[in-house]
């Protein structure tokens, strides 16, 4: 899009963004699925030391910046959209395993107790860092949540939505796929 911008003049704003959380993320990603797998019991797997640091976005204010990139932002320029919230994985997990020891205590122990490590992904980057100063500066945005806002919601949905979670990770959409579009190839 940005080649065409240059080369035709298509009219084009670009944004990227940090790692989003929050509601209806597929549980594929560490959010999510450290969620699921401490509710359900199973182990919650760290690659390497879990010391790879990534920025944290909350999805409502991903969309938020999205909407003010279209009402102020200057065609043909890009905007990085970051939470201000650089942390390492296990913090992460620390935390999800705090906010649902207190929320859905176990009856014994903590969530903490099924943090297992696992063998780090072959080039698995240490860290994802954005800036998102520009953003700020001329539209005058940042993030409304904090990291400590966004998660306890994204945690809170989590929780009073399993029967979603499960309906996803029970794969019942591939069948609503294959009824509704035919079979996949």
């Amino acid at each position: 899009m940005r080649a065409y911008h240059h080369t035709y003049g298509l009219p084009v704003l670009t944004t990227n963004c940090s790692n989003n959380y929050g509601p209806y993320q597929f549980p594929e990603k560490l959010i999510p699925l450290m969620i699921h797998n401490a509710l359900t019991g199973k182990n919650l797997p760290i690659y390497g030391d879990g010391q790879q640091i990534r920025d944290w976005l909350y999805v409502g204010d991903h969309c938020a910046a999205i909407r003010r990139v279209l009402e102020g932002g200057r065609v043909g320029e890009v905007y990085n959209i970051g939470g201000w919230n650089e942390m390492p994985n296990l913090d992460i997990v620390h935390t999800l395993c705090d906010l649902l020891d207190a929320a859905r205590p176990k009856n014994a122990g903590s969530y903490r107790d099924q943090i297992t490590y696992v063998t780090d992904r072959p080039g698995h980057d240490r860290r994802y860092a954005i800036d998102a100063r520009k953003i700020e500066r001329e539209l005058g945005w940042r993030p409304a949540e904090t990291f400590e806002t966004g998660i306890r919601k994204t945690v809170g949905w989590y929780i009073e939505n399993a029967e979603w979670v499960e309906h996803v990770t029970s794969g019942a959409y591939r069948q609503w796929t294959d009824t509704n579009y035919g079979r996949r190839a």
